[in-house]
Parts: structure tokens; C-alpha cells; sequence
């Protein structure tokens, strides 16, 4: 009957007894006039519990109709005074109108495609489920949902079962936490991002509320279960009494049994070899990862975002219907708030995120396209990533294209054997935090109303940092082979680029291998490079040697070259800064290939420029290639030679040095009127909770900017604060006479002492006091060469005000206000 129609939400009709009727929709009736023409009625609405249509004369006439009552009969015509009806009264003093309707021959299609689009938001939810969560109301924002017979491939691949599931236990808790189910579930290849190999599941009995976390290892599970018990518990009010699970090690641990002991949790076994008594936890595993394949496989996602799947999944679940419950849904059941699913968007779907003005200059663009893969329950916004840099993303201001497709083929470019921890921006807000990608992060599936507040350890912010750095060095190339990319010209073009350069510096020669020889097999690396904002700059082929298949002795002798230190350089800027000097920058495009070898190395000629005719010869390289293990030293020799031909003299202090982390955020180096080396040293004590060390640092300046620092846990356990300021700034120490030998052979000796300023005073009467007592003779010796150096004058122990003691930036979590105050006495300002 409809042409048109628009879901309604939450709307009704009120009749004269105080009953309410559901209007599922509102749109246009295409009805055909006594001469055969058509008209349409407009706002019509659509309202399935209804037995007839009622027309309103009331609403008709406020449209402009004519509506005639006389002798009996009804006349209504349209604003065109073409007459609809002409209608005798019945008996019952009502008149009864036979409108010919036309069929609108495309409303089926549109119903169905609705329905075909809230299965997959759902994420693959059977349409059964769905059209029992519209009909009894069990959710805020469905619309009606009718069965589709469109077949879905991903469901089929997903979901396809060899038998019906056992029956679930026919107990049922009668009030909230009186019974936990749980399972593990895994190992699961590939691991996730966050390098996880599990997920396990906590569905509690009464509600049928599910929470997840993600575990590396199954010997995690008893940590996490006491992370959920005390979420659950504070959230609800009551205690756990019971936990129902298999037998598996994980589950009946020492430590797990006492636990649960000492808290007066009851446990409910299987029996050996039958999973199928924990029928709950099992079922719901079971369905979680079917919900798993059918997403991922729909938008033809890696597998390695499975975890993200996952928590998708046990948020939609929550919103789902379930056999034990009656008209509601788990999320109510629990928390007795009805679920909104109005915001719910296709799992995979390509989406875009708003940028917000702060963060964006006049003429970028004003979103970024991601994907879509979950919602963020602490901030009620959704989760997007970007594949490209594996960038997690918080937005609430988001579009989704629900039909288009990633082509994650080409985005293959990570590295999928470190844990990749990646930056998640809150756009919509004004702050942003930075914590892991993968779901495993978030402790659980957390309730919508209340939230346990997240702490983060310093410990923790170190772990993150270096497991960071190892993804930074590790997912460098592009994950394509040669094979892939002969048929693509841009990655062709790249590969001309190199060999040119090869040819043009006559790395190599075409030779006969020698018989006591083996050639060194070569290899293509592809890499993109990126743009400020992340899009692909140029396409960049390498030619680089399978140097780990060299021979000591044979292939190569002497490898060691050495590398420029980082506070050399800064300190070469001070000293630029502070002198007004002019500093240039430069670089040496393809430097390995300039060093000369020595040894006798032949390599494979390279995939896809082997010389027609002379496939049997190889390559003998007169100069180094990268991948060589001696290629860095002969660049090092290279260079080394060249600077002394021109008569520049190697520093012995830093053989880098030649005498003639953010992005936002950078050190300003400018001239002062105080340039002298002054250094500040500082410890915690006992901040590692595992192995009681402490964390100690230094920081040195010179003018007013800083340029090296160090932060690094100590080699003992110390056993006072006393203590470990001594060690700490025993380490300062050796920093600071290295660095006076590197100003003095730069011409910029310092003779009066160097000032080192420590926030503890027993630690400074200690450098400067040579006797033994109780609390200090068990020191190591080596700590106390600080002592010979303050008695020559080399350094100064002073003492400085803990509000002072900028060197606590790296120990310790500080206050908004401390750390900003602390960041620019550093030298650090934005946009530098």
C-alpha cells in the first residue's frame, strides 16, 4: 500500500479508552481516483496492530480535500476537485470507503533491505532474534523486521553447525551474581594485535550478561577473574556466590581454589571430559566466535582482528534476545535500563571521523576515513581504526558508509609478530589518551552507567614505550612480495629508481662465480612513504642482500661501525645556538651503497633484472649493499676517510663527531647568558612492584635547554631513599665527567666543577662524607667513586628543593600543573 515510508521511533496513537497503539512508520498511500488517475495521501501512518484503515476528515480537510455529506452520502475529493470516493452511509451510521490502492511495487524491497541491514548490525543476528527484540519491544530505536530470504555468506561460513548444542542446566540463579559461568576459549591464530591467544567469557546466570577479557596466556585467567569479581561486585552491590567452569588447570589452581575459600565462593565442576555440563559458558563461546566469522568475513577483514571482533560481539549479545529470558534483553535484565540500539553501525563498515577544528589547519580535510570496529562504553562513542597506521581513534561524530569495502590487501603492512600498541585520539573531546588498540586493554564488556575508574602505573607507561619502539623498528616494510608487485607500476617504477642508482654508482660487476664461492641471495623491500597526514608520499623499492646467510671469514671480517649518540647531537645545537653559529643539514642518499668492500662477495642477480642469456652468471659486488653485515662499516670507512683527506680530526670521545617524541612538541635552543653544564639527578624507591628497584634518572643542561637525559631502572635493590639517590647520582656522575672530556676536546673545557643538584640531603652528606656507618656501609664500592671526584672538583653535589627537582618528570606521575612547569624548564614548547 506504502510508496514511501520513514521509520518512526518510539511513537503511538492514543484512542478514546487511554490504549496506545505502535506506529512502526509514516509515508504515502498511492490511491487510483474514479477516473482512473492517481493521487497520493500523505502522513500516513503505518501502524501493524491495527485490524482496518481509518482515514482522518479531520487531517484531510486541514490538507485542502473537500469532504460533502448530503442524502446519506459521503463525497471527497482532492485539491484538484477530482473526486477519490462516493460513499453511502452504512447502518451503523459510518461510512466505509473501497479505495482502489495501487501496489507499490518497491516498499517489499525496502522493508527487506532494512532488515537485511540491522542482521548485519547486529552482527549476523538471526532474524528470529531480531524480529522478537521489534515485536516485544525489548529495545529502544528497531523498526519492524521482516524475514529475509537474501542469502548471506557470511552466516553460512561463519555459523554453519555440525549439531544442535546440548541443553542447557535447567537451575537458574534468582537474584544477581548468585551464579557465574565461565570458560576460556582459544588458542586462536592468528594472534591479535595485542598479541593475544584467548578470550575468556563470565556470563552472569541471573541477567545472562556477559563480560570479556583477553589473556596471552591461560595461566592469566585467576588474575582476571578477581579484576571481574571486583567490577561486578561493585557495580551490583552483591557478591559472587558461585562459579561454575570445566576442569581445566587454569580453573583449579592452589591459588584459585583458596581464593574462593577465603571469599565463600561456591564451585561447580565438570566432570573429566564433559564441557558439555558447562553448557552456558560453552553455548556462549560458541556463538561469540560464530558472530566473530560472519563480521570478519563480510567485510573480508584480516583475522587478526578478531579480539575487536569479540568485543563487539559481547556488546551486541547484551542486546540481544536470549531463550532464558522473557522480553527482555541481558543489558536490561542487569542494569533494569532498556537498551538504545539506534547508534548501531555494520562491524568492518569504511567510516568517517570527524577532525575537530583544533586539530586541523584551514584548508585539511574535515574527517578521516576509517573503519568501524566496536563503540567505546566509557565515553559513549564509537571505536575507529586506521589500518594504515593502526591508529585507534574515540569519535562520536561519525558517518559510516556501510556499503563500501576496505581493500586491505593493500594495507597489509604491519608487522604481525610484535604487539602493536597504537595512539587512541579522543576527537570529540578536549584532551586525548593514549593505552593499547586491541580490546584486550579494556578489563570488560563495562556497564553503560557505571565505570571503574583506570589507573596507569609508571611501570606501565615504560612497558607500553618500549614495546612501542620494537613496533616502530619491526613494522617498517610492506608485507607484499615480488610477485605482487610486477603487475603495479608504481611499485615498478620504485624498483627502476633503485637499480638506476645501483648502476650509476657501479656497485656491481657481472661475473662468473669462483668454485670454492656460494652466492648471497637478494631480496626486494617495499615501503610507502607517508605524509603528515598519512597518506602514501611515494613508493620506495630496495634491493637488500640475505646478509644472514653470510659466512665469518668467509663473506665478511670486521663489522663494528659506530653510531652518532643522540645528546651529541643536541649538544652540538646548543652550542650552535648559544654561538650563533649556522648549522647545515645533510644527507647521503643510498650511503650504504657508496662503502668500498674489501672481502669478495657475490650475490643473485635480482628478481625481474636477470640479463637475458647470462642467467647462469652472478653479481660481484665492488662496493657494500644494504643487508650486508659489513655494509655499515664500510660506509663508516667511507666517510672516515674523507672527512681526515679534508682534514678534519676524529673526536676520541664520540668517533661520530667530526671538530671543523614528539611531533607536536620540540627542545628550543637559544643563546643565554649562563652556558655552563649544570646537571639534576633523581630516584624513586622501590617503584617496581615486581622486583623492588628503583627508577633513577638525570637530565643535564646547558645554557637553559636540556640535551641528554637518561632514565633507567638501578642494577640493585636499594633499602632507603638515601640509598637510592647515592646510586642514582653515582650514574649522574659518570655521565657528567664523560661529557666534560667531550666539551674539552670540542675547545670548551670547563674548569670549575660541575654542578649536580639532588633533592636529598643525606645523599649529599654521604658523597661528601668518606665514613662507614650502619646504613650505608653495605653499599658496593663502585658507587662510591662519586666521593673521589667531588674531593678532586671535577662535580658539585648541591642540594635543590623537591619542587625544584625537575628531574622528577622522569621517576614519577605528576600533577597537570608540576609536569607543565617541569616540561618548560626542560626547553620544551609546542610547535617547535
Amino acid at each position: 500500500m506504502f510508496t514511501e515510508m520513514q521509520e518512526v521511533v518510539d511513537g503511538h496513537v492514543s484512542f478514546g479508552d487511554a490504549s496506545k497503539v505502535k506506529v512502526e512508520g509514516q509515508g504515502k498511500v498511492l490511491i487510483q481516483l474514479k477516473n482512473g488517475s492517481e493521487t497520493f495521501i500523505t502522513n500516513v501512518y503505518y501502524v501493524p496492530d491495527m485490524k482496518s484503515n481509518i482515514l482522518s476528515l479531520g487531517q484531510l480537510l486541514e490538507l485542502g480535500y473537500t469532504v460533502v455529506m448530503k442524502d446519506k452520502t459521503l463525497y471527497l475529493r482532492d485539491k484538484n476537485d477530482r473526486l477519490i470516493a462516493q460513499v453511502e452511509m452504512t447502518k451503523n451510521r459510518m461510512f466505509k470507503l473501497n479505495l482502489m490502492n495501487v501496489q507499490a511495487k518497491c516498499l517489499k524491497a525496502c522493508v527487506v533491505d532494512k532488515s537485511w541491514l540491522w542482521h548485519l548490525r547486529f552482527g549476523h543476528l538471526n532474524f528470529g532474534g531480531l524480529k522478537e527484540l521489534s515485536k516485544k519491544s525489548m529495545v529502544k530505536g528497531l523498526p519492524h523486521i521482516e524475514n529475509c530470504d537474501k542469502f548471506c555468506e557470511g552466516c553460512v561460513l561463519g555459523k554453519h553447525p555440525k549439531s544442535s548444542f546440548p541443553k542447557e542446566a535447567s537451575y537458574r540463579a534468582k537474584k544477581p551474581l548468585e551464579l557465574i559461568h565461565t570458560d576460556i576459549c582459544g588458542p586462536i591464530t592468528p594472534n591479535s594485535l595485542g598479541k593475544h591467544r584467548y578470550f575468556i567469557t563470565f556470563v552472569e546466570d541471573f541477567s545472562r550478561r556477559t563480560w570479556v577479557y583477553f589473556l596471552k596466556e591461560k595461566s592469566e585467567a585467576f588474575a582476571v577473574f578477581k579484576k571481574f569479581k571486583v567490577l561486578v561486585e561493585k557495580l551490583n552491590g552483591n557478591y559472587i556466590k558461585a562459579v561454575r567452569s570445566d576442569r581445566g588447570g587454569e580453573y583449579i589452581s592452589k591459588e584459585f581454589e583458596y581464593f574462593c575459600e577465603e571469599h565463600g565462593i561456591r564451585r561447580f565442576l565438570t566432570a573429566p571430559y564433559s564441557p558439555q555440563q558447562n553448557g552456558v559458558a560453552e553455548r556462549k563461546n560458541r556463538t561469540i566466535l560464530d558472530m566473530v566469522r560472519s563480521m570478519l568475513k563480510s567485510k573480508n577483514m584480516p583475522k587478526e582482528y578478531w579480539a575487536e571482533a569479540v568485543q563487539c560481539a559481547v556488546y551486541l549479545q547484551n542486546r540481544c534476545p536470549t531463550a532464558s529470558l522473557e522480553n527482555m534483553t541481558p543489558q536490561e535484565a542487569w542494569c533494569g535500563v532498556k537498551p538504545a540500539v539506534s547508534h548501531l553501525k555494520v562491524f568492518g563498515s569504511v567510516a568517517y571521523a570527524h577532525i575537530p577544528d583544533q586539530r586541523r589547519t584551514k584548508l585539511d580535510d574535515k574527517s578521516k576515513k576509517l573503519i568501524f570496529i566496536g563503540y567505546d562504553e566509557r565515553s559513549k562513542a564509537y571505536k575507529l581504526i586506521d589500518p594504515a597506521t593502526n591508529k585507534v581513534h574515540i569519535s562520536r561524530d561519525v558517518q559510516v558508509n556501510k556499503e563500501a569495502v576496505w581493500y586491505w590487501n593493500s594495507m597489509e603492512e604491519k608487522s604481525h609478530d610484535v604487539e602493536k600498541e597504537v595512539q587512541i585520539i579522543a576527537s570529540s573531546t578536549s584532551t586525548s589518551t593514549t593505552m593499547q588498540a586491541d580490546p584486550s586493554s579494556s578489563s570488560s564488556s563495562s556497564d553503560d552507567d557505571a565505570r571503574t575508574p583506570r589507573t596507569r602505573t609508571l611501570q606501565d607507561l615504560y612497558e607500553a614505550t618500549s614495546e612501542l619502539h620494537l613496533v616502530c623498528l619491526l613494522a617498517d616494510a610492506e608485507n607484499i612480495t615480488f610477485e605482487e608487485t610486477v603487475q603495479e607500476k608504481k611499485w615498478q617504477q620504485a624498483m627502476n629508481e633503485e637499480m638506476n642508482a645501483i648502476v650509476k654508482n657501479e656497485t656491481w660487476e657481472l661475473a662468473t662465480l669462483p668454485k670454492d664461492h656460494k652466492p648471497i641471495g637478494v631480496k626486494w623491500v617495499y615501503k610507502k612513504k607517508l605524509n603528515a597526514q598519512g597518506e602514501v608520499e611515494r613508493y620506495k623499492a630496495r634491493l637488500v642482500a640475505k646478509g644472514y646467510k653470510q659466512k665469518a671469514g668467509i663473506d665478511y671480517e670486521e663489522v663494528f661501525a659506530p653510531v652518532a649518540r643522540m645528546e651529541t647531537i643536541r649538544l652540538l645545537i646548543s652550542l650552535a645556538a648559544q654561538n650563533k653559529w649556522n648549522i647545515y643539514q645533510m644527507d647521503v642518499k643510498s650511503a650504504f651503497l657508496n662503502g668500498v668492500l674489501e672481502e669478495e662477495v657475490y650475490i643473485e642477480q635480482p628478481p625481474g633484472y636477470i640479463k637475458e642469456g647470462q642467467e647462469q652468471k652472478v653479481l660481484k659486488l665492488k662496493k657494500a649493499l644494504y643487508g650486508l653485515k659489513q655494509a655499515p662499516r664500510a660506509w663508516n670507512t667511507r666517510i672516515d676517510t674523507y672527512f681526515k683527506k679534508h682534514g678534519f680530526v676524529q673526536c676520541p670521545y664520540e668517533h661520530a663527531l667530526y671538530v671543523k617524541g614528539t611531533l607536536s612538541h620540540g627542545l628550543f635552543y637559544s643563546h643565554t647568558d649562563e652556558f655552563d653544564l649544570l646537571g639534576y639527578t633523581d630516584s624513586d624507591w622501590c617503584g617496581d612492584i615486581d622486583d623492588r628497584k628503583s627508577t633513577a634518572d638525570f637530565v643535564f643542561y646547558m645554557g637553559d635547554t636540556a640535551f641528554t637525559w637518561v632514565s633507567k631502572k638501578q642494577p640493585i635493590v636499594t633499602l632507603s631513599t638515601c640509598e637510592a639517590e647515592y646510586v642514582a647520582a653515582s650514574s649522574c656522575v659518570c655521565h657528567a665527567l664523560w661529557l666534560r672530556k667531550l666539551l674539552k676536546e670540542m675547545n670548551f673545557a670547563r674548569d670549575k666543577p660541575t654542578e649536580i643538584r639532588v633533592d636529598n640531603k643525606s645523599a649529599i652528606e654521604l658523597a661528601k662524607n668518606p665514613v662507614h656507618h650502619e646504613r650505608s656501609k653495605h653499599i658496593d664500592v663502585r658507587f662510591h667513586f662519586i666521593r673521589e671526584h667531588v674531593k678532586d672538583g671535577d662535580v658539585e653535589l648541591t642540594h635543590v628543593a623537591s619542587r625544584d627537582q625537575v628531574a622528577d618528570i622522569f621517576t614519577k606521575p605528576l600533577g597537570a600543573e608540576l609536569f607543565n612547569r617541569f616540561k618548560k624548564l626542560l626547553g620544551m614548547s609546542a610547535g617547535a
